[in-house]
C-alpha cells in the first residue's frame, strides 16, 4: 500500500468513527459500588487479650473502671452498617438521621452502650513533653505513635501493676476505643497515664464520643482514607435504638449493652435486616429499663416481700402519676446513669415504677467537680452530668512544654500575664500582628490585651508546605468563638484565611478537623521561617 492509499484510508476510517460518536447514544455509567469501609476498630484483636487475662489482671481492669471491657462478646464490625451509619452521622450536631428521626448522642449513650463512665474530669491528652518524655522512651514511641504489637507483648505478661494497666489502655484505646487512620497508638494519650491512680476519675464517655466525632468529620471531609474512632459503639447503638420486631415488642435493657451482642445475636440481627429490606426499616424506640436493677451491684432482693411489693413509707403522689406524660417518662430513663447512682439515691419528687416497685427518696447534692478552679455550684445526679459537660471553669492546661499549671481559663490567663509574660505575644482584638514563626517552632502563644483569653497560632508540616490555623484556649463546651484572619505573602502572591477559632483545653497535638491555611514551602524565609499577618476579632462578625 502506497503513502496516498494510506492517507486514503485513514481519513476514510476517521470519518467514520467521527459518524459514530456523532450518533451513538450517551453511555449509561455504571453504578459505582459500594466505597468499602477502612478503619482500624477491631474489638476482636482486643476479645483476644482480654480472654487471655488472669484473675489479677481483671480484678486491675475494673480498679481503672475498664471492667465493662470484659464482657466483650463480639470479634468483627458490620462494615455495611457502620458505612451505612457513618454516611447518616451529623458531626455538627452530634446525630444519626435514621429512620425519619434525628437521635442524639450524648456520653451517657457512651456510657449505656459501652458500660465507660460519662462523669468525672475532662481527659486532655496535651500537656509539656517532658513530663512523658520517660514514657515514650519506655514504649519506643516514634512519630508514627507506640506499637500495637509491643503492646500486645507487655500485656502478655502475668504481671498486673502499674505498667500492665498503662499499657491496657493504651490497647483498648489503640484497638477499639478511640482508634486513628494510623495502625499504632497516638503517644499524645500518654498525658493522661501519668498518674495511673487518677484513670478511674475520668469522663471516658465523652472522651470516645468527643474523638469519634473527630475522626467521622476528618473522614466525611476527604482528609482520611481510614475511619478512626469507636465505631462498635455506633453499631450496638444502632442495634438498640432501632426496633425491627414491631411496636408492640419490648425487652428490658441489660446494661452495659456490650455484653448482650454476641457473634451469633448480631448475625441473627443482620438477617432480620436483610428480611425487612436493609438498614433503616425499623422503628426508633426508647426502651424502658428500671436503672440500678441490671448490674448485680445494684440489684436488689425482693423475694420475701409481700406481692412483690416495696414501699418507702412515702405515699404515692396519684396526681402526678396521672400528669406524667410519655415524653416525661422517657426523659427520666435517659437521664438515669448506672455508674452513678444507688437504689438509695433516686431524684426527689420523681415517681419511679419498675415492675411492682416504687420508690420516692430524697436525692443527694454533691459539688461540681470542677469547684477547685472556682465553680460554686451543688448539683443532684439529675443535674450533674448537664452541668459538668458545659461548665465553664473546666480545667485548662498551659501551653508551655515546662509548666503544668492547670486551672480555669480566667485563672489560666492570670498565670500566663505573670509567669510567662515574655514567652508569648500581646495582640489587640481587630488589629493586623506581623509575627514569625522559626522553622522549629510549632506554635506561638497569643494573648489578648482586653481581656486576657489566650490563643495559639498552630503550625504543621506537610509535604508540600506548611498548615496553620489559630485555636482558643478555653473548656471544648464553650460557646464563644473568635473570628480570625491569616495571610501569608510572597512578591505580588499573598494566601489568605478567614475563619471561626475552636475551643480547646490545651495546646492541640497534631491537627482537628478544622479549617486551616497551607502555606507552600516557597512562601517562606532564606532561614526557613514563616512570617505571617494574623488579626482577631473580639466578636464573630467582620470588623
Amino acid at each position: 500500500m502506497n503513502v496516498e492509499e494510506k492517507e486514503k484510508y485513514t481519513r476514510r476510517a476517521r470519518e467514520v468513527w467521527d459518524d459514530y460518536l456523532s450518533s451513538a447514544p450517551a453511555r449509561i455509567p455504571k453504578p459505582r459500588k459500594q466505597t468499602k469501609l477502612v478503619t482500624r476498630c477491631s474489638p476482636g484483636r482486643l476479645l483476644n487479650v482480654v480472654q487471655r487475662l488472669t484473675s489479677e489482671q481483671k480484678d486491675a481492669v475494673k480498679d481503672m473502671g475498664f471492667g465493662s471491657l470484659l464482657s466483650l462478646r463480639c470479634r468483627t464490625l458490620r462494615r455495611s452498617l457502620c458505612l451505612w451509619l457513618l454516611e447518616r452521622f451529623n458531626t455538627a450536631r452530634r446525630s444519626l438521621e435514621i429512620c425519619g428521626e434525628r437521635i442524639h448522642l450524648s456520653p451517657k449513650d457512651v456510657e449505656h452502650v459501652m458500660g465507660l463512665a460519662a462523669y468525672g474530669k475532662d481527659v486532655v491528652n496535651s500537656g509539656p513533653d517532658d513530663l512523658i518524655a520517660d514514657l515514650r522512651n519506655s514504649y519506643n514511641a516514634t512519630n508514627r505513635g507506640i506499637s500495637v504489637r509491643l503492646l500486645e507483648e507487655r500485656l502478655a505478661a502475668p504481671e498486673a501493676g502499674e505498667d500492665f494497666k498503662r499499657s491496657f489502655i493504651l490497647y483498648a484505646l489503640g484497638t477499639l476505643l478511640s482508634p486513628t487512620a494510623r495502625l499504632d497508638v497516638s503517644p499524645s494519650f500518654l498525658h493522661f497515664l501519668i498518674n495511673m491512680d487518677a484513670v478511674h476519675q475520668y469522663n471516658w464517655g465523652k472522651f470516645l464520643l468527643d474523638r469519634l466525632v473527630r475522626e467521622v468529620s476528618r473522614f466525611h471531609q476527604g482528609k482520611q482514607r481510614a475511619v478512626g474512632g469507636c465505631l462498635l459503639f455506633l453499631q450496638l447503638f444502632y442495634y438498640e435504638s432501632v426496633s425491627i420486631e414491631g411496636a408492640g415488642s419490648f425487652s428490658p435493657i441489660v446494661a452495659p449493652c456490650l455484653s448482650s451482642w454476641g457473634e451469633e445475636e448480631i448475625t441473627e440481627r443482620e438477617k432480620r435486616e436483610r428480611e425487612l429490606g436493609g438498614y433503616g426499616c425499623g422503628e426508633v424506640i426508647r426502651k424502658k429499663s428500671c436503672p440500678g436493677m441490671e448490674f448485680p451491684e445494684y440489684r436488689v432482693q425482693v423475694e420475701g416481700l409481700s406481692g412483690g411489693n416495696m414501699s418507702t413509707g412515702i405515699e404515692p403522689n396519684p396526681v402526678f402519676e396521672q400528669d406524667m406524660t410519655q415524653a416525661d417518662e422517657e426523659q427520666m430513663d435517659r437521664d438515669f446513669s448506672m455508674e452513678e447512682i444507688s437504689v438509695a439515691n433516686f431524684p426527689k419528687s420523681k415517681g419511679m415504677m419498675c415492675g411492682d416497685m416504687e420508690m420516692i427518696v430524697e436525692p443527694d447534692r454533691t459539688a461540681c467537680r470542677n469547684k477547685e478552679y472556682g465553680c460554686s455550684e451543688t448539683l443532684d445526679y439529675m443535674t450533674k452530668n448537664d452541668h459538668e459537660e458545659t461548665c465553664l471553669y473546666a480545667p485548662c492546661a498551659c501551653p508551655l512544654p515546662n509548666c503544668d499549671f492547670v486551672g480555669s481559663s480566667e485563672q489560666l490567663s492570670l498565670h500566663f500575664s505573670s509567669k510567662h509574660w515574655d514567652a508569648g505575644r500581646r495582640f489587640r482584638y481587630n488589629i493586623p500582628l506581623a509575627v514569625s514563626l522559626g522553622m522549629n517552632e510549632q506554635f506561638l502563644v497569643l494573648q489578648a490585651e482586653e481581656d486576657g483569653v489566650l490563643f495559639i497560632l498552630n503550625k504543621g508540616v506537610e509535604t508540600i508546605g506548611n498548615i496553620v490555623m489559630v485555636t482558643c484556649i478555653a473548656p471544648s463546651s464553650s460557646k464563644e468563638n473568635f473570628l480570625y484572619d491569616l495571610v501569608s505573602g510572597k512578591g505580588i502572591s499573598s494566601l489568605r484565611l478567614k475563619s471561626l477559632t475552636d475551643n480547646f483545653p490545651g495546646r492541640v497535638e497534631g491537627f482537628p478537623p478544622m479549617d486551616f491555611l497551607l502555606i507552600p514551602f516557597r512562601f517562606l524565609g532564606p532561614s526557613g521561617e514563616l512570617k505571617l499577618e494574623v488579626c482577631i476579632w473580639n466578636s464573630t462578625e467582620l470588623g
